[in-house]
């Protein structure tokens, strides 16, 4: 029938390319979960640019 709603395709984990499951999403599981977070964490992912200045950077007590 050409009104029967198709599967939806899972979206790929971000870390590995796997399916995602939906317990982790968008992470298949929760190991790539926390490899994500780790690489956030440790400044893996950066937005490209001039660095913000701080708080302290802009009070003029550097």
């Amino acid at each position: 029938m050409p009104n029967d709603p198709k599967p939806r395709r899972r979206a790929a984990c971000p870390v590995c390319g796997k399916p995602s499951d939906p317990a982790h999403r968008p992470f298949c599981s929760d190991r790539c979960r926390q490899v994500d977070l780790g690489r956030w964490l440790q400044g893996g992912y950066v937005i490209p640019g001039a660095p913000v200045p701080g708080p302290e950077e802009e009070d003029g007590q550097a």
